[in-house]
């Protein structure tokens, strides 16, 4: 398999891990009077539900203006807003409310940025809500190891699955595209596969993927980068019409999904492509792509869409409340509920109150309750593989509130189910 790697040099930086607060035998109303660890206070929290509680600070970087994913963060950090919130209103966790409001940063999806804002509110947070995009994250990721903070991801490299800090949910963009390639070779012929997409652990993860999988159904392959930006895709365009594939896997922003399966079909080409996870945004059925989209693309992702009748989904619908349905607000809902079930099993059981205690807590998840939006197993932490390694297939549906319905609900193929995952997908 051939190796996709992002340039990004890591910001590795040793810092010692300050600004603890709380530690007192009031912490917290009584919910842990021993807790000692940066980001826990006996204070209750600004606006706090709870006046009594003391409050856990948790941080958020995210692209929340002027990155190529800036129209998934915003929904993503407000839905994970809302999901604490009902936290709070439910009680809190331990005595605690959790703030995820205070610390709240814009990476303009910038990895040098992203590794300062961490930097600047690592010593005030317990641990991250929210660290978005897979080099971004990459940036930080020996900094957090170093001081044992955890976090909940916005993105699905392959990587994850193989780093403790990091409390991935759903499938990676490897299993996506090896899910995708199986459910369209079971439609029709492939003997042709072309993956679109941004370089490294987003692009490259979801290409090495759909390269394993292609190999396995004899089809022909090949990985076409693409650099994020409307502009600059008109080699990716040429490359569709002019090899004619059987099918397109994209990993890429939702600007450029448009663009790309917008202009090819206007050139002729009549093939499928199959987006990953961040490729859609129902804004894009709005745009002159919307025929082809309808037409030619489908989407490969983690859960169902907004709209998808699970007990989980409906909390999130009527805690976000009357918004235009995105599937950043979805996505930022399920990816809070192992750092939940985390805290709760950090706070009532026989761990030090500290990050290296919930560090530890982290490891030791068997199960996460995801309220249906996810399979309970998908939050098994304990094995020496807990990579999850099944995917929700959807179609453009203008009459779905997030513009998109499920076609096949959780299905792992053959090439996932039999892949041997040592190591991220797009690192060989």
């Amino acid at each position: 398999m051939k190796v996709y790697k992002t340039g990004v040099a890591l910001a590795i930086v040793a810092l010692v891990a300050t600004g603890c607060r709380g530690g007192d035998d009031e912490a917290g109303g009584g919910g842990g009077g021993d807790v000692n660890a940066p980001g826990v206070t006996s204070e209750a929290c600004p606006e706090a539900v709870n006046a009594d509680n003391g409050c856990i600070y948790l941080g958020t970087i995210s692209d929340l203006s002027a990155g190529p994913f800036a129209a998934l963060g915003v929904p993503i950090t407000e839905s994970q807003k809302a999901f604490w919130n009902r936290v709070n209103e439910d009680g809190g966790i331990g005595g605690y409310d959790i703030d995820v409001t205070k610390y709240v940063k814009d990476n303009l999806y910038n990895p040098e940025t992203h590794a300062q804002l961490y930097t600047e509110i690592e010593p005030e947070v317990l641990a991250l809500a929210q660290t978005l995009g897979s080099p971004t994250t990459l940036a930080i990721l020996e900094q957090m190891k170093g001081q044992s903070v955890v976090g909940a991801p916005a993105s699905w490299t392959s990587l994850w699955g193989f780093e403790d800090n990091i409390l991935e949910s759903g499938s990676s963009y490897c299993v996506e595209a090896m899910n995708a390639i199986d459910y369209m070779a079971e439609q029709g012929d492939v003997s042709k596969v072309l993956a679109i997409g941004f370089p490294g652990d987003f692009g490259g993860d979801g290409a090495a993927g759909a390269e394993i999988a292609a190999e396995a159904a004899g089809a022909e392959f090949e990985f076409i980068e693409t650099a994020p930006g409307a502009e600059g895709q008109a080699g990716a365009i040429s490359a569709v019409v002019g090899q004619k594939p059987d099918v397109v896997i994209l990993g890429v922003g939702p600007t450029e999904t448009g663009v790309i399966v917008g202009q090819a079909a206007a050139q002729g080409f009549t093939g499928k492509f199959v987006g990953l996870s961040p490729t859609w945004n129902p804004a894009l059925l709005d745009s002159p792509a919307a025929p082809a989209l309808e037409a030619l693309f489908t989407h490969v992702g983690p859960w169902g869409s907004f709209s998808t009748d699970t007990p989980g989904h409906e909390a999130m619908r009527q805690a976000v409340g009357d918004v235009d349905a995105n599937d950043g607000y979805t996505s930022g809902w399920a990816w809070s509920y192992p750092l939940k079930a985390a805290l709760e099993a950090w706070l009532d059981g026989d761990y030090d109150k500290t990050r290296e205690g919930l560090f530890e807590a982290v490891g030791e998840l068997e199960t996460v309750d995801y309220e249906g939006m996810l399979p309970e197993e998908a939050g098994d932490r304990t094995g020496d593989n807990d990579i999850f390694t099944q995917s929700v297939i959807s179609k453009v549906d203008p009459a779905a509130d997030a513009g998109l319905t499920v076609l096949q609900d959780f299905t792992e193929g053959p090439t996932a189910a039999e892949n041997e995952f040592t190591g991220a997908c797009f690192e060989g």
